[in-house]
């Protein structure tokens, strides 16, 4: 009698042993372990259908670029710089590097967003730097965006943007600001100003001129002029432009670098 209890014993814990799967399969009467077995192959073939249909068909294959946002450049300079494989699975297409390629190739391009367009196509949104400085080089012109970034050079100076002039070495105390601060900090200073300009003085905004970090002044249409100073306290600097410029309309000279205390003066 003691035999057979263990040789029981032996025997159901030999059938709670092994994979709690394969414990569950066993439980199943044939009808339910075949329906089973019928979708898990059913689920298969349906994956492998839809591999086949992203990386293996002439169905979802690209075929058609588009491009939007491109003002300065052309929908064919966009696309070609991107090199897109066409005919390639679209599923494949790498949008991550498609970005980094336009933004290396491309300058002017500021922002750049690559999407999938189903079933076929993929869809290029660009947004273009714009230029609120320019530089002369020789007879060309650099532009220059607000984050101070020369991105193009182009043969006529757009219309609206001032002329940015550096006069670092016109005397002793402007070599050593360039000395101390380098170019590329001083043209950012430029475009600070530029943007804290209110519109209706940038519309008339002529030439940036940069003898130092705190020694820089606009020309104005009609041979006007604004000391601004540096960089520092533009916002207050602008709103006092309009406030001086509104009390003396017929002044040409216009000092706002402490603006606190402006001055105007000529008529």
């Amino acid at each position: 009698m003691a035999g057979s209890a263990t040789a029981e014993r032996g025997a159901r814990q030999e059938e709670s042993s092994g994979p709690p799967l394969v414990r569950r399969l066993g439980g199943l009467g044939p009808r339910r372990l075949r329906t089973i077995i019928i979708l898990l192959l059913v689920l298969i073939l349906l994956g492998a259908g839809g591999v086949w249909a992203l990386h293996g068909s002439q169905w979802l294959r690209l075929e058609r670029v588009s491009v939007s946002g491109a003002d300065v450049l052309t929908p064919r300079e966009v696309r070609d710089a991107a090199a897109l494989p066409v005919g390639s699975p679209l599923v494949s297409v790498d949008t991550g590097a498609v970005e980094a390629r336009l933004r290396a190739k491309l300058r002017r391009v500021d922002t750049v967003d690559v999407s999938r367009s189903w079933p076929d196509g993929i869809v290029l949104k660009v947004t273009e730097r714009k230029p609120v400085l320019l530089i002369r080089s020789g007879t060309r012109y650099v532009e220059v965006d607000d984050g101070g970034v020369r991105f193009a050079t182009v043969d006529k100076a757009p219309a609206g943007v001032p002329l940015l002039r550096l006069e670092a070495t016109a005397s002793r105390s402007s070599a050593a600001s360039l000395r101390r601060f380098g170019e590329d900090r001083l043209v950012r200073e430029a475009v600070r100003i530029a943007g804290d300009l209110p519109s209706a003085v940038a519309r008339d905004a002529r030439v940036v001129k940069v003898r130092s970090y705190d020694d820089i002044s606009l020309t104005l249409s009609r041979g006007r002029s604004i000391a601004w100073g540096s960089a520092d306290d533009g916002r207050a600097k602008g709103r006092t432009i309009l406030a001086l410029m509104k009390a003396a309309p017929d002044a040409r000279h216009f000092d706002v670098s402490v603006p606190t205390a402006p001055a105007s003066s000529g008529s």
